[in-house]
């Protein structure tokens, strides 16, 4: 297109961080003469893709245009009202939680809390969401949520499998009025451990030392309301740990869980002001008594101090635990759903205990005139107590009724033995309830009841007693309190996060505005599958893409987290073993180098893990993975590697690895956290994997969220593709070889698939090659710049790293004892979040700038990282003590910087070391956290507000 004419709107130049001319100068910096001679240097030749992505991914569309495309795309939805239930309601999300944490940057551009310095304020919206869940479950420690009702679930069953004291067998027992996924969702993770489910009714289960686990639905999914407590006294008399999975909502009204003798509770808070989204993202919880505050998975926020003695929260006890365990570690879950809990939280906050009871009162009084009228009609309902959903006993009217609501503009849910589901929720209205019982025959009139008395089950003590619920019900108030709390995190918002393995790369506003069209949002997962068209053309188009980016042609949008699609991956390997007769294989090579959630993965899908070593150079050793390979020939299952190496570098031997492990009849997964270095340039299925997850949140925009959402579809070859994990309440994706669920949802968190879609869309053929090349100059350029200052730990075997490379702190250390943790913490004072610390390697920092950071912003970063050096060599040369340099005092907050002083360096160096910080200060909000405190002291719900501020002891 002639210049003259050309749209003034293209993506790409925007997405990209470096001007044209910048690159230039980058290049000459790093001695190279091009984008495409840099990638001849850094890619090997072996692997380099020849084809083009133009067919899948076609020309770049401008923002414009994208929006306009998605927008008749998703027109081909039909959004009914959904009353069907199941666990996904239709809810209002106040606009002043939408506009300031939705749709707003310095909220979901956040990196997960590991810098808990910098990271105050959505570390106390999460400790709310606790404090939220456990008030409400009556069980006194919460983790900071799970991914979905379903995975929760599936969590708990194996929580209750490692701590049931009395254990002689492997039986876990499922009420079976518990939502069809969620049970759906046991099973997939019951089998590969040889777990043995039964379902039925409560009181039918045998409740005996051959079982460990008993999961309880309250209320049930057909709306039923049962008092569980003799049920489960008795359950504990065998020994069994009794979990139940609830409805917060209901909660309001109903004695809660750990007042029935429930030892954990689960569910999801999506209800709590979160859109439906076709199914996610939406943040589950768990709750659970003292007994198992240590083996609770996930994350959970404790309390602890800094170094002043104030009260500062932090991530507590299995922090990473995946990654200091690995094979034995007791989850894979690595992240959350930290994003969609704060709303959850904020929901609560805003509303208070008064407000939810009204909303909760509101509800049931609904649902009693519901049932009043459709019982003055002749109906028969299955429950005489019960919150917000009915089950009406229709017969074989089941299919005109159901076409009749769909007519008038509703989704009711059909159960299989002739009765009718219909579940209210806070947008249900009054001219709704007259609409429902004209369906059914009525004439429209309405005798309106009161909420329910619930009698034996009906809640006595008060919900959401703690202040921090009471203090912020004005739109005045609340906005407030929002950006008090984002004011004391770190966002892209104010610098790059230079995380390794992360890809904290640009969160398009254009990619992000669709999330929030009603569209997307206000889809129920299981309305009939006309309605969904839009959705489901959406899925194809990322599907295609996907594929063509893979060189692998099966694409299951499912996994709703990288750690799942790792685990989705390893159950498609497994059951194509079985699928060939070949079961027994069951060991699953694992470099030494990789991910922590790798060797966990494998263990969950029932696999065995044996490492493989890494050469000096960071590569996987080939001569140590043939003798591995050969060891376990008959056995070999798969082998997990990450690519470009977790090292920062592009293997020249994966081709020879991966015909390694086809030779002994094993498949190879890839582990695509690091695909940004790849997409346009090299596909996995070409050069040899069977399957890799991708990580949308990471290489394809969908934005960390302070640390979830996540989405970890997978891509898998020919072969494997009808092994792709099905769902059974979705025909589309489900055969008869399929492995069960991974998510509750059958598109896992398809609410934000839009994002990559924008994103892909917008780049285009050219533009997603050029974002890889340009990810791969930007850290070429960094490292250059830094290698004189900092041991580089790898490169390539030309002297060049990928998308991300790995600085040495440990002769550092060692010469003077500055170490990671305080480069790490200085680093805040200049206004930076740390790189990746510690891993892969013990004493290093691995740093990703990605494509989107400009080079004023990496001449920043390198700025920042000479100034520490020079802060180390006045260590190094005796000038100052370690313990009184500055690095060890950092950070500093202002706090710190405005109060007593006499230290060996003066304020203006602690707080301003460079002119970019005197022009725009980023104040950390709290001094160096005691990391071992919280551990040792475990406090994870809410302390008095007047703590914040006050030393830990007055608190």
């Amino acid at each position: 297109m002639n210049a003259s004419i050309a749209p003034t709107d293209a993506f790409g130049p925007r997405h990209i961080g470096p001007r044209e001319h910048e690159i230039q100068a980058m290049l000459a910096q790093i001695g190279r003469s091009s984008l495409d001679d840099l990638c001849d240097h850094a890619v090997p030749e072996v692997i380099r893709y020849q084809g083009h992505l133009e067919d899948a991914c076609g020309p770049a569309l401008t923002e414009t245009e994208a929006l306009t495309h998605l927008k008749t795309m998703i027109g081909q939805n039909q959004v009914l009202k959904s009353f069907i239930g199941m666990g996904y309601y239709g809810t209002h999300t106040p606009p002043v939680v939408q506009r300031n944490v939705l749709e707003n940057p310095g909220w979901y551009t956040q990196y997960t809390p590991y810098q808990a310095e910098i990271s105050q304020g959505r570390l106390e919206a999460l400790l709310n969401f606790q404090t939220m869940v456990s008030e409400l479950t009556g069980l006194p420690v919460a983790n900071a949520s799970l991914l979905d009702e379903g995975t929760a679930a599936a969590e708990a069953m194996s929580l209750a499998l490692r701590s049931a004291k009395k254990r002689k067998g492997r039986r876990f027992l499922i009420d079976e009025n518990c939502q069809p996924q969620t049970i759906a969702c046991i099973q997939t993770r019951a089998l590969p451990i040889d777990v043995d489910i039964e379902i039925g009714k409560p009181e039918d289960l045998v409740l005996d030392d051959t079982a460990f686990g008993l999961l309880l639905a309250y209320p049930g999914s057909d709306g039923a309301i049962v008092d569980y407590r003799g049920l489960i006294a008795s359950a504990h008399e065998a020994g069994l740990i009794v979990i139940t999975v609830c409805d917060l909502l209901a909660q309001v009204l109903l004695e809660s869980p750990g007042s029935l003798g429930a030892d954990v509770a689960v569910g999801t808070t999506q209800r709590f002001g979160v859109p439906l989204g076709f199914g996610g993202p939406h943040a589950a919880f768990m709750a659970t008594s003292e007994d198992f505050k240590r083996r609770i998975p996930g994350r959970i926020i404790g309390i602890s101090k800094d170094v002043e003695g104030r009260l500062a929260l932090r991530m507590a006890l299995q922090t990473r635990e995946q990654h200091i365990r690995r094979d034995r570690a007791t989850s894979n879950i690595c992240t959350a759903q930290v994003l969609l809990a704060i709303m959850a939280s904020m929901y609560a906050v805003y509303h208070g205990p008064e407000g939810l009871k009204r909303i909760a009162q509101r509800v049931s009084a609904m649902t009693q005139t519901l049932a009043h009228g459709l019982k003055a009609l002749g109906f028969k309902l299955s429950h005489e107590r019960f919150f917000d959903t009915l089950a009406v006993q229709v017969g074989d009217q089941t299919d005109a009724l159901i076409q009749k609501a769909e007519a008038a503009g509703y989704n009711l849910r059909r159960h299989e033995d002739g009765r009718i589901g219909i579940s209210l929720d806070e947008t249900a209205l009054e001219s709704d309830l007259v609409a429902l019982l004209k369906v059914f025959g009525g004439d429209g009139s309405l005798v309106v009841q009161d909420a329910a008395e619930l009698g034996s089950v009906a809640r006595h003590e008060a919900v959401l007693k703690h202040e921090i619920f009471s203090s912020y019900h004005s739109e005045t108030d609340m906005l407030r309190y929002l950006h008090r709390l984002q004011a004391k995190d770190l966002s892209l918002t104010g610098s790059m996060i230079p995380l390794g393995s992360c890809t904290m790369k640009l969160n398009a506003t254009s990619e992000m505005l669709p999330v929030t069209w009603p569209e997307f949002g206000q889809m129920h997962p299981f309305a009939p599958a006309e309605q969904s068209q839009g959705y489901r053309a959406l899925f194809a188009d990322i599907e295609a893409m996907l594929a063509e980016i893979t060189g692998l042609p099966g694409v299951s949008l499912q996994p709703n987290a990288g750690s799942q699609g790792e685990y989705a991956g390893m159950l498609v390997i497994k059951a194509y073993h079985n699928g060939r007769g070949e079961g027994h294989r069951n060991i699953c090579l694992i470099p030494d180098s990789a991910h922590g959630t790798n060797p966990a993965s494998a263990v969950m899908a029932g696999l065995k893990v044996a490492l493989v070593k890494c050469d000096e150079h960071g590569n996987v050793d080939l001569d140590d993975l043939r003798d591995k390979a050969e060891k376990h020939s008959d056995s070999l299952a798969a082998i997990m590697v990450t690519y470009p190496s977790t090292h920062g570098v592009f293997e020249a031997g994966i081709v020879e690895l991966c015909q390694i492990v086809h030779d002994h009849g094993g498949q190879v997964y890839l582990d695509g956290a690091n695909m940004n270095a790849q997409v346009g340039l090299c596909r996995p299925g070409d050069y040899g994997a069977d399957v890799m997850h991708l990580n949308l949140h990471k290489t394809f925009a969908i934005p960390h969220g302070g640390g979830g959402p996540g989405i970890g579809p997978i891509a898998v070859g020919a072969h494997l593709a009808p092994h792709l994990p099905g769902h059974p309440l979705e025909s589309d994706i489900t055969n008869s070889t399929s492995v069960g669920p991974i998510s509750a949802a059958p598109w896992g968190s398809a609410g934000v698939l839009p994002i990559s879609w924008m994103y892909l869309r917008m780049l285009g053929a050219e533009g997603l090659k050029r974002s890889s090349q340009v990810a791969i100059l930007n850290a070429n350029y960094l490292a250059y710049a830094l290698r004189e200052d900092y041991d580089l730990l790898y490169t390539g075997e030309r002297g060049y790293v990928a998308h991300e490379f790995i600085l040495d702190i440990r002769s550092i250390k060692k010469s003077c004892g500055v170490d990671v943790v305080d480069v790490s913490k200085r680093l805040m004072d200049y206004g930076f979040h740390s790189p990746t610390m510690s891993f892969p390697v013990a004493g290093t920092l691995m740093v990703e700038p990605t494509e989107s950071e400009p080079k004023a912003e990496l001449d920043r970063l390198i700025e920042a990282m000479k100034g520490i050096r020079a802060e180390i060599a006045a260590v190094e040369a005796g000038s100052v003590a370690a313990e009184d340099s500055v690095l060890r005092g950092a950070p500093h907050s202002a706090q710190v910087v405005c109060g007593d002083w006499g230290r060996s360096y003066t304020r203006d160096q602690a707080a301003f070391p460079t002119q970019a910080t005197r022009q725009g200060k980023f104040w950390p909000t709290v001094s160096r956290i005691d990391e071992a405190y919280g551990d040792r002291n475990l406090i994870c719900t809410c302390p008095p507000l007047s703590a914040y501020g006050e030393s830990i002891e007055d608190a």
